[in-house]
C-alpha cells in the first residue's frame, strides 16, 4: 500500500515504475552494510555470536556440524589455554604457589565480603541506590564497584573457601545486572562525571573480569552458559570503547582502557572487527607513548604511583604480543623499557624510591616500593639492573598475568648494582643528588617541574625537596588517598619541603572533580623554571625559581648544594619592596628545643638530622595531622631576606651540630664570616682546605687575592697550583674581576665557572 492505494501485481502505474527502478537504482549503487557487526549497545545472543564470526573460524567450526553454546565454549576455552597470559589448566598449582607467595588468604577474604555484603548480585548502575546496609552509595563507591576490582577477592575466595558456587553465581549475576542496566539504559553516564562505561573504568573492570574469567575456566561450576556470557559482554564493552576512542585524549585512563581493548583485540580476534580494535589499541598507545613518556623515561604527570600504574597499563598487551607472536613497533618496545630504567635512577639507597605527586597506595607512607614493577621489568627484559631491586615476587595482581615461565624465573634472579650517580630528568624537572649506593648513603630529590597540560596529579611540592641519608628518609613526604578528608591538605604546601611567603601556599584554587568521588587538584600552580644544574666530583648543584609569589609582589628563587659525602645547603632568596613573613617548611619529627636556628631529628638508631640556620631566623612551630610533623621556620617583617640553611645528616647521638660553638663545624668543614656583601652584610664562607662556598659576596680579600662582582652573589671558589676556580651559583648572570684586573675578568651565568691563571703568593 502506497499513500492509501492497494497496489497489485501488474498495476503499477509509470511514475512508480520510474520510482521502483530509482530505489533498485540505489540499493545496487550503495555500499553494502556489513550485517556482521558487534552492536556497543547490548549483549549478542548465541546465534548472534556465530554470525560475527570470522567467515573462517565459523567455516572450521561447521565442519563437525552445528554450532552451539556447548562447542563454543568449548572453542574459546582452548583458544584462552593458548592465548592468555597462563595455561588455565595449570591453574591449581599457580594457585598454591600463590598463596604460598602471599599468604593474604585473608586479604581477600576481607575484602571479598566487603564487596559481597554492601551490594547485591544483581546491582544497580545508576545513583543513587543504597548499599544492602541501607546507607547511601555514594559517586567514590559506585566507581569502585564499576571497577570490580573487589569481584577478583571473591574469585579467590571461592577456591580458598571451599568453592561455594554461590560465589561464581554472585559474580556471573553482577554481571548479568550490568548488561541489563545497559539496555534499559540504567547507569551512570559520562555526562555525569561517574560513567559506568567511562574508559578507564571499563578498561579495569574488563582486565579484571579476563583474570576471574580464566581463573574460574579450571571449574566446572563455571558453566558453558556463564562462559558465553564473559565472551558477549566483554566483546560490548571492546565494541563500546573502540567507538568512543577515536581520538587521543591525554591522560592515563584513556591508557587503561586501550590496554583492555588490545587485550580483548587478541584474546578474541576469532571475531570480525577485532582486527580494527587491536589497530586503534595499538595506535591510541603509541600516541600515550609518544606524547606521555617524556624523552627523560619519566611519565608525564610526574607521579611514582601513575608511572607504575603506565608500566602495568603497557604491560598488559605488550606481554599477550609476546605470548602470541605478534611484532610491535622497535620504537613501541623502547619506549616502555625507558619506564622501567627510570625507576633506579629515582631509587633511594635502601630500593625504595621517593614520594612524588599523587602516590596513592599507602596513605602518609614516606616512600614507594618499586621492587613489583621492577621485577616485572627484568622478567620482561632479563635485565640485571632491574633484577638489583627485583623479589621473588611481582605485586600480587600482576602475578596472575605473568607465564608459567616467567613464574619459575623469580627463583633464580641475577642482580647487579646500579651505577647510576647524580643526574637530572630535565623534561619532568627532576633533580637527583646521590652519593652511591650503600645502604647508608646520601640521596636528595628536587621536584622543579609542573605538567602543563594535565597537572591534576601535582602537589604544592614545587621547588620541594627529599632526602635520605643513613638509612632514614630525613626529609619525608607522603603518600595521599583521594577518599580521606585530609587530601587537600596532604597535596598541597605545608606538608612539602618548600619555602613559603606569608600565609600562601603553592596549590590555589582546590576543586573537587566533575563526579564528586573525592578526588580534587589545583586549578592555579606556580610555574617553575631551572635556571642551572651542575654534577661534578665535588659538589651537586641546582638552582631554580618560580612565580608563585609574584601576585604579592616577592620574587623567589631556591639553590642546593649537595657537599659530596657530607651535607646539603640550601638557600631561599626572598625580594620585595614590602614586607612579608618569610617561612620554609620541614617536614619529619625535628624538635626546636634549641631555637629556630637548629631543628634535630632523631631516629632509632641513633642516626640524626640537623637543620642549621646560618642566618639568623625569628620562630620555630612545629605542626602536624595524621601521626606527620613540620615545622615551619620564619624570619618575620622583611623586605629583603635569604634563608642560608644547612642540611646536615650524621650518625652517633654526639656527631651533630654544636651551635653553641663559637667556629661552627660541619664535619670536616667551617663556617666563617666576613663583612663582603653589599654595604657591609656578612658574607658567610662554608669552607675546608683552600676550597669554599661563599654565600653574599660582593667584594672579598682573602690570602691575598681579591674578588669583584657586578652583584652581590653566591660563588664556589677553589685554590689549586696557582689557578683560581670559580663557579657562579647565584641566580643571576655576574661579572667576575679578580685582583682588580681587566685582564682576569669573566662574565658567567649561573651554574658557569672559569678558571683565572693567577699567582697571587
Amino acid at each position: 500500500m502506497i499513500n492509501g492505494i492497494n497496489i497489485l501485481p501488474f498495476q503499477i502505474t509509470n511514475q512508480l515504475n520510474k520510482f521502483y527502478a530509482l530505489l533498485v537504482f540505489f540499493i545496487l549503487c550503495t555500499p553494502k552494510i556489513e550485517a556482521q557487526t558487534i552492536p556497543s549497545n547490548r549483549l549478542l545472543n548465541i546465534e548472534e555470536l556465530t554470525s560475527v564470526l570470522k567467515p573462517e573460524v565459523r567455516t572450521a567450526l561447521e565442519t563437525n556440524g552445528a554450532l552451539n553454546e556447548a562447542r563454543l565454549a568449548e572453542y574459546f576455552r582452548a583458544k584462552f589455554s593458548e592465548r592468555f597470559y597462563y595455561d588455565y589448566k595449570t591453574f591449581d598449582a599457580r594457585f598454591k604457589t600463590y598463596n604460598a607467595l602471599y599468604n593474604n588468604e585473608a586479604y581477600h577474604k576481607e575484602r571479598a565480603l566487603d564487596h559481597y555484603n554492601k551490594f547485591p548480585d544483581f546491582a544497580e548502575w545508576e545513583l543513587p541506590f543504597n548499599y544492602l546496609s541501607g546507607g547511601p552509595v555514594d559517586a567514590y563507591a559506585l566507581r569502585h564497584l564499576a571497577r570490580q576490582h573487589k569481584m577478583v577477592d571473591i574469585a579467590m575466595l571461592y577456591f580458598n573457601d571451599g568453592k561455594d558456587p554461590k560465589y561464581i553465581r554472585y559474580f556471573v549475576e553482577q554481571m548479568r545486572s550490568l548488561n541489563f542496566a545497559l539496555e534499559s539504559e540504567n547507569f551512570e553516564t559520562i555526562e555525569g562525571g561517574n560513567g559506568v562505561y567511562e574508559v578507564y573504568r571499563a578498561g579495569y573492570r574488563i582486565t579484571n573480569w579476563l583474570w576471574i574469567h580464566n581463573m574460574f575456566l579450571s571449574d566446572k561450576t563455571y558453566t558453558d552458559a556463564d562462559q558465553i556470557q564473559t565472551i558477549a559482554t566483554l566483546l560490548q564493552h571492546g565494541q563500546d570503547l573502540y567507538e568512543n576512542n577515536t581520538e587521543f585524549r591525554a591522560g592515563n585512563h584513556q591508557t587503561k582502557g586501550m590496554s583492555a581493548l588490545g587485550a580483548l583485540s587478541i584474546l578474541l580476534r576469532d571475531f570480525q572487527g577485532t582486527d580494527a580494535w587491536y589497530d586503534r589499541a595499538m595506535l591510541r598507545l603509541s600516541e600515550h607513548l609518544e606524547k606521555e613518556i617524556n624523552p627523560d623515561g619519566f611519565q608525564f604527570e610526574r607521579s611514582v604511583h601513575y608511572h607504575m600504574a603506565d608500566i602495568n597499563n603497557y604491560f598488559y598487551t605488550y606481554q599477550l604480543t609476546k605470548i602470541n607472536n605478534i611484532k610491535v613497533d622497535q620504537a613501541w618496545e623502547d619506549k616502555l623499557k625507558s619506564l622501567f630504567t627510570t625507576l633506579p635512577k629515582i631509587a633511594y639507597p635502601d630500593k625504595s624510591a621517593p614520594v612524588l605527586q599523587d602516590d596513592t597506595r599507602e596513605p602518609w607512607a614516606e616512600s614507594n616500593d618499586i621492587s613489583g614493577a621492577l621485577t616485572l621489568g627484568y622478567l620482561l627484559y632479563d635485565d640485571p639492573s632491574f633484577g638489583y631491586f627485583a623479589t621473588n615476587k611481582v605485586e600480587q595482581s600482576m602475578y596472575w598475568f605473568l607465564t608459567n615461565k616467567q613464574v619459575e624465573q623469580l627463583n633464580n634472579i641475577e642482580k647487579k648494582r646500579p651505577e647510576y650517580g647524580s643526574l637530572a630528568f630535565k623534561d619532568t624537572e627532576y633533580y637527583i643528588m646521590r652519593q652511591g649506593w650503600d645502604a647508608n648513603d646520601d640521596m636528595m630529590i628536587i621536584s622543579a617541574g609542573v605538567d602543563a597540560e594535565k597537572p591534576d596529579h601535582q602537589h604544592g611540592d614545587i621547588l620541594g625537596i627529599q632526602a635520605m641519608a643513613n638509612g632514614q628518609v630525613i626529609l619525608p613526604n607522603y603518600q595521599v588517598r583521594y577518599s580521606l578528608k585530609d587530601f587537600d591538605v596532604f597535596k598541597n604546601s605545608m606538608v612539602k619541603n618548600v619555602a613559603l611567603v606569608d600565609d600562601e601556599l603553592l596549590g590555589k584554587e582546590w576543586t573537587s572533580n566533575k563526579g564528586g568521588s573525592g578526588f580534587g587538584k589545583f586549578k592555579n600552580l606556580p610555574t617553575p623554571k631551572t635556571i642551572a644544574w651542575n654534577t661534578n666530583d665535588e659538589y651537586d648543584f641546582f638552582v631554580g625559581t618560580h612565580d608563585g609569589f609574584e601576585n604579592i609582589g616577592v620574587n623567589y628563587s631556591r639553590q642546593v648544594i649537595y657537599v659530596k659525602d657530607e651535607f646539603w645547603i640550601v638557600k631561599d632568596n626572598f625580594q620585595s619592596d614590602a614586607t612579608h613573613d618569610y617561612k620554609q617548611v620541614w617536614q619529619g619529627h625535628y624538635t626546636s628545643e634549641l631555637g629556630s636556628d637548629l631543628i634535630r631529628a632523631s631516629f632509632p638508631d641513633a642516626v640524626g638530622s640537623d637543620i642549621f640556620q646560618l642566618n639568623p631566623t625569628d620562630t620555630a612551630e612545629t605542626s602536624g595531622a595524621n601521626g606527620k610533623n613540620w615545622t615551619v621556620i620564619t624570619k618575620n617583617k622583611q623586605q629583603n631576606f635569604d634563608f642560608l640553611t644547612v642540611i646536615l645528616p650524621y650518625q652517633g647521638y654526639n656527631n651533630g651540630i654544636d651551635h653553641t660553638q663559637k667556629e661552627i663545624t660541619l664535619k670536616s668543614w667551617k663556617v666563617l664570616t666576613f663583612p663582603w656583601g653589599t654595604h657591609g652584610d656578612d658574607t658567610t664562607l662554608v669552607a675546608v682546605n683552600g676550597a669554599c662556598f661563599a654565600f653574599g659576596i660582593k667584594e672579598m680579600s682573602l690570602k691575598g687575592i681579591t674578588v669583584d662582582t657586578s652583584v652581590e652573589t653566591d660563588l664556589y671558589l677553589s685554590e689549586k697550583e696557582d689557578k683560581l676556580h670559580v663557579r657562579l651559583l647565584g641566580d643571576k648572570a655576574t661579572t667576575i674581576i679578580v685582583n682588580k684586573n681587566d685582564s682576569l675578568k669573566a662574565t658567567l651565568n649561573p651554574g658557569e665557572s672559569h678558571i683565572f691563571n693567577i699567582n697571587y703568593r
